[in-house]
Formats: structure tokens, C-alpha cells, sequence
């Protein structure tokens, strides 16, 4: 073969191999992102929530957890699942189950699981645990606590009842400046609650009278009903329940005996079917945030073990929620003074107290 019969062949085949490459870069260059390196494939993780004995439908704090993880599942691609509590006794049980499946984070929801939590912490090192209203110290290296300033939340809600009692732009307010509080246990989470809404009440009407009670439980809606019965009975015409379930028996007595309610957790508006006539408010702990964001920590690969996260007004970790039926009832001097509240504690002006 000539010289000139090489180089032909030699042009035909650098075309034929050129060709041949061309495809396979082009399927390289598909699974590249734009900055030039290859995609990653799309984390997956399963999480879990213990529910406290008041369990799902408690149209309060489990409920807010809950859709908290239904966010992610949503938004994050995450599988979930729940055990629901029916005893104290469930909780160690429930964790086992739950981490022996490969579910991690494992979210306990309710200070009374903290011990329970340390526990299985140390059962199983290589889960992580997220524990709703828990604090411990020290803080296991696989544990995160999420706590949050019910006090600042309740202050607002206390500075609406304050002045809802001296004002008459609803007929179940009466002339007797008592205002009433449910608790579920009378402990130091629940009388954070107490304690700011008292606070913020007599910041407005120094005068104004709280009574408060407490049903030793946070699961009987007839004791809650007996107590909102007893407030009422008492001249009180707003009261603020953080008490579970026990506050769903408060809102019949509001409704029975024509008294105005302040919720908890969530906005009971939204999920206590008919009482609008009664919900004022509600004082909102955003736990469902707090829970989305911890899952998304642990999607992104940087789950805070160790740490106690505390969510208070700056932080949007509670609130007051809407005034709903009552939006153009409530005067604007009412809403004026929520907002200065708010200023004032975000600013540091105002230090809300933690105990009554």
C-alpha cells in the first residue's frame, strides 16, 4: 500500500473513532450538572415520631409535630411514620421499634419521654433523636432539643385577654375583669404558660384577676369541661388552656356557658370544628418549623447533635394566631398593643417571666 493509500486510511479511521466518542461524551455530559460535576443521587431517609399520650387528633402539639413530618414528606422526599402512645409506658417501646426499622431522626414528642430518650440515645448511637419540648443536660452527641419560649407567646395572648375583659366588643365579656387559665400538669413547662399570660394580663390591667387551674393530666376533656365550668362560674369571660386535650373540654364549657377561649400549640380555630364563636386566638408554638427544619438538617447532612435549639418570638417559634370571627370586633387598640408587646420582648425591653 502507497503513502498516499495510508494517509486516506488513516483520515477514515480518526473519523470513524471520532464518531464513536462523540455519543459517549454526550451521555457523560447528561448526568453533569452545570457546574461540571456529576449529580449526585437525591438523599433518602426515613424519620419517625413518638406521639405523647395524647396521641394524633389532639388538635394541639402532636398534631403539630405531625405536620411537621408531612411537610417533609412533601417537600423533602423523606418517609415517615408514627407511633402513637396510649401510656407512658409505650415510649421505650416505641423507640425500639422505630430504631431497630432504621428510622432516623426519631422525633419524642413531650418532656415527659426526655428520660426515655437519654436512654435510647445510648442504646443506639448511630440514630438520631429529636426531642419536642425536651432538655437535657448534657445533651447527647446523636440528640437535638427543641424547646421554645411558651411565656413570650402566652404574654401576647395575655395582653389580649387583659384587655378584652375591660372592653365589651362581644357580649360574652362581662364587667367583672376576671380572666380564667386551664393547665394540664401544673410543672415547670406548663406554668411557663401560666406565667406569661399572667404577665402580659397585668401589664395592660394591673388590676384584672387570673385565676388558674390545673386538671393534673393532659388527656381528660370532662375534667377540662369541670374546669371551664368552675372559671365561668367564677366571673372569668376569657381563659387560655394549655392543657392538650383537657383543653378541648374548656372550649364546650366556653361554648355551653358563653365565655371567649384562647388555644394553644395550633391555631384551634383551624382545627376544632365549630368553635368560632368562642376562639379568640390561639397562642401558636410553630413546632411543625421546627420539625421540618430538622429534618431538612438531617437530609442536608448536618443534624445538630448535641445542641438545645430554643425558638421563641425572634425566632418565629410562637405567636399569636389570627383573630378570625372576631377580626373586626377586636378594637384596634388591642392589636396595637400585641404589637408593641411583641417589639418590646424581641427588643429585649420586656423580660417575660418563666414562673408565675
Amino acid at each position: 500500500m502507497n503513502s498516499k493509500s495510508l494517509r486516506v486510511l488513516s483520515v477514515l479511521l480518526a473519523v470513524v473513532l471520532l464518531v464513536a466518542f462523540v455519543p459517549g461524551c454526550a451521555t457523560k455530559t447528561d448526568t453533569s450538572d452545570t457546574s461540571g460535576g456529576t449529580t449526585a443521587p437525591k438523599p433518602s431517609i426515613k424519620t419517625a415520631m413518638v406521639t405523647d399520650v395524647g396521641g394524633l387528633g389532639d388538635k394541639s402539639f402532636n398534631d403539630g409535630a405531625y405536620a411537621g413530618l408531612q411537610r417533609a414528606e412533601k417537600e423533602l422526599g423523606v418517609e415517615i411514620k408514627v407511633l402513637e402512645s396510649k401510656e407512658i409506658t409505650d415510649y421505650e417501646s416505641n423507640i425500639d421499634q422505630l430504631a431497630t426499622a432504621g428510622y432516623s431522626p426519631i422525633f419524642a414528642v413531650g418532656f415527659l419521654m426526655t428520660d426515655t430518650v437519654s436512654k435510647m440515645a445510648t442504646a443506639f448511637p448511630d440514630t438520631q433523636f429529636a426531642g419536642v419540648d425536651e432538655f437535657f443536660d448534657p445533651v447527647p452527641a446523636n440528640v437535638v432539643g427543641l424547646n421554645f419560649k411558651e411565656e413570650e407567646g402566652s404574654y401576647l395572648a395575655g395582653v389580649v385577654a387583659g384587655l378584652a375583659t375591660k372592653d365589651s366588643f362581644d357580649s360574652k365579656l362581662n364587667k367583672d375583669n376576671v380572666i380564667g387559665f386551664v393547665g394540664g400538669m401544673d410543672i415547670p413547662l406548663i406554668q411557663k404558660f401560666e406565667a406569661g399570660y399572667i404577665a402580659g394580663a397585668k401589664a395592660v390591667n394591673p388590676d384584672v384577676k387570673v385565676i388558674s387551674l390545673y386538671a393534673g393530666n393532659f388527656t381528660d376533656q370532662a375534667k377540662g369541661k369541670e374546669l371551664g365550668y368552675s372559671l365561668i362560674e367564677q366571673k372569668a369571660d376569657v381563659i387560655y388552656a394549655a392543657a392538650g386535650q383537657v383543653g378541648l373540654g374548656t372550649i364546650e364549657a366556653c361554648k355551653d356557658k358563653g365565655a371567649l377561649f384562647i388555644g394553644v400549640d395550633v391555631d384551634q380555630y383551624e382545627t376544632v370544628k365549630n368553635s368560632g364563636s368562642v376562639i379568640l386566638t390561639s397562642m401558636v408554638k410553630h413546632v411543625d418549623n421546627a420539625v421540618f427544619e430538622t429534618v431538612k438538617q438531617a437530609v442536608d447532612g448536618s443534624f445538630p447533635g448535641g445542641s438545645i435549639k430554643i425558638f421563641g418570638l425572634a425566632e418565629d417559634g410562637v405567636g399569636l394566631a389570627p383573630f378570625h370571627d372576631f377580626e373586626s370586633k377586636v378594637p384596634q387598640a388591642i392589636k396595637d398593643a400585641v404589637e408593641k408587646a411583641r417589639t418590646d420582648i424581641i427588643s429585649g425591653a420586656i423580660k417575660v417571666p418563666t414562673t408565675p
